[in-house]
């Protein structure tokens, strides 16, 4: 972190060099939400204008199928600042979007698995007899 914290000030033109959403996620700034219950007729410039009237959303995200390329019902909204995600935690939980009631709360941090599946590699180890 401080690498990254002397990069910045020695350098004036650390914009071109750092994204600033790595930045903000780095300085704990950002906040992202969960948001369940989503219409699949929901898009995500629908779902930006829904949230931004709540602050400044730096993504607004809705989670689609791989092979069918349609909504799961669910996105993410990421505010600039934690007040702003509380403040549209409050407003939007509940409320109609689209047809829709949602639920928002705040992300859960994902836990990933090697390469996405686990992999079984040979037959199970044998149980131990006493």
């Amino acid at each position: 972190m401080a690498a990254l914290r002397r990069l910045i000030t020695q350098n004036p033109n650390h914009s071109s060099l750092i994204p600033s959403t790595l930045l903000i996620s780095r300085r704990g700034i950002a906040s992202k939400l969960f948001v369940g219950g989503i219409s699949f007729h929901t898009t995500e410039k629908g779902l930006l204008d829904a949230f931004s009237q709540y602050g400044q959303v730096m993504e607004a995200k809705i989670i689609t199928d791989r092979v069918s390329d349609k909504s799961k019902g669910f996105g993410f909204v990421t505010y600039a600042s934690e007040d702003e995600a509380e403040k549209a935690i409050a407003q939007m939980n509940g409320k109609d979007l689209n047809g829709r009631v949602i639920f928002v709360d705040y992300a859960k941090p994902t836990t990933r698995l090697v390469g996405g599946m686990p992999i079984a590699r040979g037959p199970p180890d044998p149980i131990a007899k006493n």
